[in-house]
């Protein structure tokens, strides 16, 4: 924080979005739009990553689905994508930082490292899901939707 209190300093983190949809349930078969917490696209800014099981869950903060309250919140990388690095200036951002105790973040360069880091992770981590279940046709999880991964197998649409 600053010495007159009234704007925070800003800090170097990780931002990414939530994906569009995420498959789930048996065989990975299920779509579900976003996460509990956030809505599918949300911007939200990685505060912590825990690198000992290999960057498999971090901390995030963002607006909340249903409230648009700034919350802090661990959530599972294979449900972020687009991972930058972001100098942050919001005030209710570094607000819910400071108060979840990661004011420091990210250096710049090791911002930029993290990011590309935790993207290889989250491919990596979407691909583990269901691997060898096929997709519907016009899946929109978001493997799918992004050419992320070629799937052979391809179901009929019973729509």
């Amino acid at each position: 924080m600053s010495e007159s209190g009234d704007r925070p300093e800003p800090v170097w983190l990780v931002a990414a979005n939530v994906v569009a949809w995420r498959r789930c349930g048996t065989g990975g078969q299920e779509l579900r739009p976003g996460t509990k917490s956030f809505k599918g696209g949300a911007k939200v800014y990685v505060a912590h990553v825990y690198w000992g099981p290999g960057g498999e869950r971090v901390t995030v903060i963002g607006r909340e689905r249903h409230t648009s309250r700034w919350i802090a919140i661990d959530t599972a990388t294979r449900h972020l994508h687009s991972f930058r690095p972001k100098l942050v200036h919001t005030p209710r951002a570094l607000e819910r930082l400071s108060e979840a105790g990661h004011l420091h973040g990210f250096g710049e360069d090791y911002a930029g490292t993290a990011s590309a880091t935790l993207e290889t992770y989250a491919r990596q981590y979407r691909a583990k899901i269901a691997p060898s279940s096929p997709h519907p046709d016009r899946c929109l999880c978001h493997a799918c939707l992004t050419g992320e991964s070629a799937h052979p197998k391809r179901v009929p649409d019973t729509r």
